[in-house]
């Protein structure tokens, strides 16, 4: 493991930046805080950067480790495309390697979300909280949202700037989107659910749907557009997520 910086937060709190060795990769992380520790895990065409105010907000309660999933930002990006199973085993082996304290709260964004999922349904016992935003795996990418990512996509691939994420495979995969609404019910940790009530790339009714399936859900549904309220909605989120860690 090696220190980077640290990037100044409040009169009191900083953001330390960090690689760690996973496997055949360098994963660079942000940690910020003190307290038991809770892994943030961002979306599909972000890094950690997106949890940098949320983790100098909260850092007088918890410890706080915001990962570049691989393939994506500061983080190695040594192959042609990434499975879902190899952003899980990725965050898995980093759970290890830091030796965080087990079970552990996870949170997650859109493919962040999905990946979060992905370790509470095959290691239950590592998880003991999950709070999932806007996330993949409840329903399938709209039509706009499938619209917006291709122009995106297009506009950078015409200005010559990198994508942000990698290729995504999905050959092998029981669904090209991910959905696992069929194996919701084998959750039974507490669980927090929060969406945009006008989401472009996944609507609410599947968060809606997950909500009844999942046992020990709490669904939060923003008034707002777009795809991020942690960020678009910070207080109220960063309010919502302490108090449900919080939570015996």
């Amino acid at each position: 493991m090696v220190s980077d910086k640290a990037i100044p937060g409040s009169s009191t709190n900083s953001v330390e930046t960090l690689t760690v060795k996973v496997g055949e990769d360098n994963i660079f992380l942000r940690k910020a805080g003190k307290g038991p520790p809770v892994l943030l895990l961002h979306g599909g065409a972000c890094d950690s950067s997106d949890w940098i105010e949320t983790m100098v907000a909260l850092s007088g309660s918890y410890t706080f480790y915001a990962p570049d999933l691989v393939g994506y930002g500061r983080s190695d990006r040594n192959r042609d495309g990434y499975h879902l199973s190899d952003f899980t085993d990725s965050t898995k082996g980093l759970i290890e390697a830091l030796r965080l304290d087990s079970p552990l709260a996870i949170v997650g964004h859109s493919l962040g979300g999905r990946v979060a999922l992905d370790i509470a349904l095959k290691h239950p016992d590592r998880v003991r909280k999950l709070a999932l935003i806007d996330t993949t795996g409840f329903n399938r990418l709209a039509r706009w949202g499938s619209f917006l990512g291709a122009v995106f996509f297009y506009v950078r691939r015409t200005l010559h700037r990198p994508q942000p994420f990698p290729r995504f495979l999905t050959d092998g995969e029981p669904d090209a989107h991910w959905v696992c609404l069929n194996r919701l019910p084998e959750l039974k940790i507490p669980s927090l659910i929060i969406w945009n009530r006008h989401d472009p790339y996944y609507t609410v009714k599947g968060a809606v749907k997950a909500k009844k399936l999942m046992p020990q859900a709490q669904l939060e549904i923003m008034p707002g557009y777009g795809h991020a309220p942690h960020r678009t909605e910070r207080e109220t989120f960063n309010r919502l997520l302490l108090a449900f860690l919080g939570k015996p």
